[in-house]
């Protein structure tokens, strides 16, 4: 009967220790994404931007260069390098993961298809048409900009009516002073 005790306390403590490393190893591969950061230039050196691991930007560096640039064709390629630095992020991820947890581990299969889903290639790079009106500035998405209804138009505000005072000095009693 002690055999089987022995044995069971040996897996339980086999257990536990792996348990353990494994958490390490979790906290490592968090600790390293963390850490991630991708700087990507436009191919004509005139944006550079800087995001996190998150997809989010933390740096934007226009060059003096971009004076010469349209407003919408200067906004496109901030977009479009915004979406080269992002689409780096599933591949740093996988090597992180590949570096702590390993390739096999369920989780971080998990977490790298959706970094891949959240972060896609970007599309191939064209040439931005002129805009028509050079006073209309447009921020996001080109796509979401066709699709968008206009405003719809302000509601009136209402007018507040004002509460004659409780303390009403001329008392007719409730009754019109014309009576």
């Amino acid at each position: 009967m002690a055999d089987g005790v022995d044995a069971s306390d040996r897996m339980i403590d086999d257990w536990t220790r792996k348990i353990q490393e494994q958490a390490q190893r979790y906290q490592a591969m968090a600790a390293r994404v963390q850490e991630i950061s991708v700087t990507e230039r436009s191919p004509d050196n005139t944006v550079e931007v800087t995001i996190n691991s998150k997809g989010l930007l933390t740096g934007l560096t226009i060059s003096d260069s971009a004076q010469n640039k349209r407003m919408g064709e200067l906004s496109a390629q901030i977009m479009r390098t915004v979406q080269a630095a992002q689409a780096r992020i599933p591949e740093l991820l996988q090597q992180t993961m590949a570096d702590t947890v390993g390739t096999e581990d369920q989780t971080a299969a998990k977490v790298f298809d959706e970094a891949r889903k959240t972060f896609p290639e970007p599309p191939e790079d064209t040439e931005t048409p002129a805009p028509e009106n050079d006073r209309e500035l447009q921020f996001g998405p080109e796509d979401e900009a066709d699709e968008a209804a206009p405003p719809p138009p302000p509601q009136p505000r209402p007018t507040a009516r004002r509460r004659p005072p409780e303390d009403d000095e001329d008392d007719f009693g409730g009754r019109s002073i014309l009576s």
